[in-house]
């Protein structure tokens, strides 16, 4: 997806040069105009997907071409009007000629860029009646890991069946939508069957709906007709379910409960597990030939601590959605706050980060959401049991933390090394009586590793 273009419209070249460079950090195109022809020369180049347009300049002012860009009809893009003196009535006539938004210099940046975000957004809902990606479901992101994944999406847009493989929380149904929108049906409806809540005993009525007395009750099946359906935790979906979605996936069409008459499937089927359900078709725990069905294509999707340079960018995301969404009081993370989230491992991924943000906008404070706040809300450490990788080890003291990366990490290497202590200081570099000493000094048993 090509970057937003942006033409500033401002006589003042600090303004100009100011917005140019932040914009274009932030990922935008932009083009600058410094009075009223330049503007329209810009405009008639290359239509822009929104318009910064200050309303104080000489020549002609950002009201009078504002309402000769109205005054032409046809599609035109949101405009955002600035004034570092503008009065009420301004305001009123800018609205009503469409402009989207007004603010005030001098400009606060964050709320500029909120302002831009925004606009932009309803700029692609106006194209074509409709929202070409849903904002809530971009995946976010400018780390070169977050752009290939993009880029790989883009490439499956046409695809009928997606197996989105990720751990818990992070983020497999924003992709699986993001590719919905990139695809030819982008106009269809997306419904979403969250695998655990079908009923064991009776999952026929949900999945293939049902007929009676002439009275239709669709099911999740028909109701996905010409869109995507969407499994989340295919793996929790129960025997008796897993059967019956075989069957349709086998033969394209399904009969409803009660019905006589068979209905063609025709909707795109993506699905989410965690990692490992390749394992659990293996065991038998889950179907190995509806998984056959499902596996066609396999998007990986990342955990949060592998794209950690986005932190930020994300954070401001879901500052700026939920302020929008629920009408919060606006907030922002301090660099030293963002320094900290960038290190923390997020166990629960994105839906974690989206619950830390709403429950500091709920709490409410300063604007500024600095370092102390985001350690009180880190306080509770991470379970003992989780992985290493996803423990806070910047939580701890340092040397508390070292010694506890020392420990898994010599555990795990036995495990690795069948208990073999010689081997073991081969594959970490150690002198093996140093290698005794670390071991013991750490508590780390192991003669009972090798007796396991």
């Amino acid at each position: 997806m090509s970057a937003a273009h942006i033409l500033v419209v401002d006589d003042e070249s600090d303004i100009r040069g100011l917005l140019t460079e932040i914009l274009t950090e932030e990922g935008y195109e932009v083009e600058a105009a410094a009075n009223a022809a330049e503007a329209r020369a810009a405009r008639a180049n290359r239509a822009p997907d929104l318009v910064l347009l200050d309303i104080w300049m000489p020549d002609v002012d950002g009201i009078t071409l504002l309402r000769e860009w109205s005054a032409q009809g046809g599609e035109s893009c949101p405009v955002v009007m600035m004034s570092g003196h503008g009065t009420v009535e301004t305001a009123v006539e800018a609205t009503r000629l469409g402009a989207f938004d007004f603010v005030e210099k001098p400009l606060s940046l964050a709320k500029l860029l909120r302002t831009v975000e925004r606009a932009l957004d309803a700029g692609r809902r106006r194209r074509g009646g409709r929202l070409t990606v849903p904002p809530l479901m971009v995946p976010v992101g400018k780390s070169s890991l977050m752009r290939q994944l993009r880029t790989e999406l883009a490439q499956l847009a046409n695809s009928q069946r997606v197996l989105f493989i990720g751990e818990s929380g992070s983020g497999r149904e924003a992709f699986a939508r993001y590719l919905h929108e990139a695809g030819p049906d982008a106009s269809q409806p997306v419904v979403t069957l969250v695998a655990s809540t079908v009923s064991s005993s009776d999952p026929e009525p949900l999945l293939l709906g049902s007929e009676s007395g002439g009275v239709v009750k669709p099911g999740v099946l028909e109701q996905a007709a010409g869109g995507t359906l969407f499994i989340s935790e295919i793996d929790d979906l129960p025997a008796s379910a897993q059967r019956i979605l075989l069957g349709v996936l086998e033969t394209m069409h399904f009969t409803r409960v009660g019905g006589t008459e068979p209905v063609a499937f025709n909707a795109r089927v993506f699905a989410s597990a965690q990692p490992g359900i390749e394992q659990r078709a293996a065991d038998g725990s889950f179907r190995r030939d509806l998984l056959s069905q499902l596996n066609t294509l396999i998007f990986l999707v990342p955990p949060l601590r592998e794209y950690a340079e986005d932190v930020p960018e994300l954070l401001r995301y879901y500052v700026d959605r939920l302020v929008d969404a629920e009408g919060l009081r606006f907030r922002r993370f301090s660099v030293a706050a963002q320094n900290r989230l960038r290190n923390y491992p997020w166990p629960g991924n994105i839906r974690e980060m989206h619950n830390l943000v709403h429950r500091q906008l709920l709490r409410g404070g300063p604007e500024e959401i600095e370092l102390e706040e985001v350690e009180r809300e880190l306080a509770v450490r991470t379970p003992q049991e989780e992985p290493l990788v996803k423990q806070d080890l910047l939580a701890l003291p340092l040397r508390e933390a070292r010694e506890h990366f020392e420990r898994t990490y010599l555990q795990q290497q036995l495990l690795l090394c069948q208990g073999k202590v010689g081997l073991l200081a081969k594959r970490v570099g150690m002198e093996r009586t140093h290698l005794y000493r670390k071991l013991r000094s750490l508590g780390v048993e192991f003669r009972n590793i090798a007796d396991d």
